[in-house]
């Protein structure tokens, strides 16, 4: 059985590579978060220009980056950053740890949260499995590399901000057996209508009604096989 996410910290940073990216379970969290007094900034490394087929990139980035702003509202996210990275091309190295460094200093988190970022969606040993997006694997190694370069002075030294070491726990999204948990029960509504604030990118997708598709990635995503309801973490020490 999961045990509790510590909540001994008062301010967090989820960082995804794209919009939407923590609509897809890790905003009920959020919402748990917001609701008890935590402060959550969001970081999005790309706007997502690339997601909307038959959208070109100009149209897209805007309207993706005004939908993330929305639905982060929806869950009580006021503070959210684009780092304006190329979507689909994320490359885990240098200059991406050296940005996500530099959020990391400006946002002064005790708490880093970020996405699942395995080789595949599907459980280990299951094949033919579904393959996690490139951009995701990037950016959630970057991510860890990230934390203890923004307390470093001399990795990037270019860097303006003063460095940061007070990230206690990195929390990574946890698909399968997570060791750790948040009781999601109370925020199903909110991350549901969290996510249907992407509204034009879910109507790209699917002809269903869009409420109906955030509802099902939503159950999907929080509901465990004895109904109930969790986000699923794995910790490591900042």
């Amino acid at each position: 059985m999961p045990t509790p996410l510590p909540d001994d910290w008062q301010r967090a940073l989820v960082v995804a590579a794209h919009p939407d990216d923590i609509e897809y379970g890790i905003a009920a969290a959020v919402a748990i978060w917001t609701a008890a007094g935590k402060e959550v900034h969001y970081l999005l490394a790309t706007r997502g220009e690339a997601g909307m087929a038959g959208v070109p990139p100009a149209e897209a980035a805007p309207l993706r980056e005004d939908e993330e702003r929305r639905s982060a509202a929806v869950v009580g996210v006021s503070e959210v950053e684009f780092l304006d990275h190329r979507d689909g091309v994320l490359v885990a190295g240098p200059e991406l740890r050296r940005d996500l460094a530099g959020a990391i200093r400006r946002h002064r988190p005790d708490l880093v949260v970020t996405g699942y970022f395995g080789p595949t969606w599907t459980p280990p040993g299951a094949s033919p499995g579904y393959l996690n997006s490139a951009d995701h694997r990037a950016l959630g190694q970057s991510v860890l590399d990230a934390v203890a370069d923004a307390g470093n002075e001399w990795i990037f030294p270019e860097l303006t901000e003063d460095p940061w070491s007070g990230v206690r726990y990195i929390a990574v999204s946890e698909l399968h057996d997570p060791p750790h948990e948040v009781d999601v029960s109370d925020a199903v509504e909110l991350a549901v209508a969290s996510l249907a604030e992407h509204r034009r990118y879910l109507e790209l997708l699917s002809d269903d009604p869009v409420e109906a598709q955030a509802r099902q990635v939503v159950d999907m995503s929080t509901t465990t096989e004895d109904g109930r309801r969790r986000v699923g973490f794995r910790l490591y020490r900042g």
